[in-house]
C-alpha cells in the first residue's frame, strides 16, 4: 500500500513538473508569439522568456517581426496609350502589430502579393508609355502610398516597392529606337545649323571690326598726312617769307638757292615717275652742273665769308661793277626753242656772245 502511494506521488510530481515546464515559453529575437486562451487571443509574448497558463493558454501564431520581401511576378500591363508592357518587381514589408497581422487577414504574404500586383496594373495603366519608361521613381512612390494605405489595417508597414523590369514588345522597341535616332539626327542638324550660324555671325563681326579698324587707320593716316602737309606748307611759307626778306634786303644768293631747290625737285619728280620711259629735258646738262656749282658757291660764301661785290656770280656769270647780277629766268625758256647748232655754239663759247643772240639763262643767271 505504501509502495503504491509512493508511485502515485512520484507520478504526480513528474506531471506537475511537466505542467510547469509547458507553461514556460522562450521567444526568439525578431518574433512575437500570440497567446490564445480557449481559442481566443489574450496576449502577445515578446522576445525572451514568457509564461502561459498550462492547459488553458496556448501559443496561437508565431509572427516574424523582421522586414521581409516578396517577389512580384511578371505580368502584362496595358498603358493609357494602349501599349502592352511586361513588368515585375519586389515589395518589402514589416509586421508592426502581431495580433492584427495574425487575425485580421488570412495568409498575409499572399494578400500583400495580390494587392501589390493589382495596384501595379492600376498605377501603370494610368500612364503613357513614355512616362512609364522615364518616371520609375514616381511609379514606385505612388505604389508605395497606395499599397501601404491598403495594408495598414493588417498591422503591416510597406517599406518599399521597386519595379525591376519594364519590357515593351520587340516591335515597339524597334519603333522607339527609330524615333530616338530621328530625334538625335534632328538635334544634330539643329546644332550644326546653329554652329554655322554662330560661325557666320562671328566671321561677320570680325570683318566688321576689321573694316572699322581699317577705316580708323585710314582716318588717322589722313589726319597725319594733312598735318604733314600743313607743316610742309608752313615750312614753305616760312621759306618763302625768308626768301622774300632776302630779296627785299638784296641777297641774290637766297634767290638762287630757292630757284635751284625747286629746279632740282622738279627734275627728281620727272625722273621718279613710273610712266616715263623717255624724258626730253628742256635744259642742258651744263646748266644743271652750273646750278650745282652755284649751290656750292653759295655755301662757300655763307660759311666762308668770302666773295665781294665784284666776284663771280652763281652759274659762272660775272657781276658788273656795281655788284648787280642779271635777273634769273625760269628753266625751260628760250633755250628749249633754239636749234641744236645754236645750243652747240652757245655751249662752246667761253667769252662773250654776239649782240644779236639772246644768252642762255639758267637758274643761276647767264651760262
Amino acid at each position: 500500500m505504501t509502495f503504491g502511494l509512493d508511485i502515485v506521488v512520484v507520478v504526480f510530481v513528474v506531471l506537475l513538473i511537466l505542467l510547469v515546464i509547458s507553461g514556460v515559453k522562450q521567444v526568439p529575437q525578431g518574433y512575437d508569439y500570440t497567446v490564445e486562451r480557449f481559442g481566443r487571443y489574450s496576449k502577445t509574448l515578446q522576445p525572451g522568456l514568457g509564461f502561459i497558463v498550462p492547459l488553458i493558454d496556448r501559443i496561437g501564431r508565431k509572427m516574424n517581426m523582421m522586414e521581409q520581401f516578396i517577389d512580384v511576378p511578371s505580368q502584362e500591363v496595358i498603358t493609357r496609350d494602349n501599349a502592352t508592357v511586361t513588368v515585375d518587381g519586389v515589395a518589402f514589408f514589416q509586421v508592426l502589430d502581431a495580433p492584427r497581422a495574425s487575425y485580421e487577414v488570412s495568409d498575409l504574404d499572399n494578400a500583400i502579393l495580390n494587392i501589390t500586383m493589382t495596384n501595379v496594373r492600376t498605377v501603370m495603366g494610368s500612364m503613357d508609355l513614355d512616362a512609364l519608361l522615364s518616371q520609375r521613381d514616381e511609379i514606385n512612390s505612388r505604389l508605395l502610398m497606395v499599397v501601404d494605405a491598403a495594408t495598414e489595417p493588417w498591422g503591416v508597414k510597406i517599406t518599399r516597392i521597386e519595379i525591376k523590369d519594364i519590357n515593351p514588345p520587340r516591335d515597339l522597341v524597334d519603333s522607339m529606337a527609330r524615333q530616338m535616332k530621328a530625334e538625335r539626327d534632328k538635334r544634330a542638324s539643329i546644332l550644326e545649323a546653329e554652329g554655322e550660324r554662330q560661325s557666320e555671325i562671328l566671321k561677320a563681326e570680325g570683318e566688321k571690326q576689321g573694316l572699322v579698324l581699317a577705316a580708323e587707320g585710314r582716318r588717322e593716316a589722313a589726319y597725319r598726312d594733312a598735318e604733314a602737309r600743313e607743316r610742309l606748307a608752313e615750312a614753305e611759307a616760312k621759306a618763302t617769307t625768308v626768301v622774300s626778306e632776302a630779296v627785299r634786303t638784296g641777297s641774290i644768293q637766297a634767290i638762287n638757292y630757292f630757284i635751284a631747290d625747286k629746279y632740282v625737285g622738279a627734275l627728281k619728280e620727272l625722273a621718279a615717275a613710273p610712266n616715263q620711259k623717255v624724258m626730253i629735258l628742256p635744259v642742258e646738262a651744263t646748266a644743271l652742273l652750273g646750278s650745282l656749282s652755284g649751290i656750292g658757291e653759295i655755301a662757300r660764301e655763307a660759311f666762308g665769308g668770302g666773295g665781294s661785290g665784284g666776284g663771280a656770280g652763281p652759274g659762272g656769270a660775272r657781276t658788273g661793277a656795281g655788284g648787280d647780277a642779271p635777273a634769273p629766268r625760269a628753266p625751260g625758256g628760250a633755250s628749249s626753242t633754239r636749234s641744236a647748232g645754236d645750243r652747240s655754239a652757245s655751249s662752246s663759247s667761253s667769252a662773250g656772245r654776239p649782240s644779236n643772240e639772246e644768252p642762255t639763262v639758267g637758274p643761276w643767271g647767264s651760262s
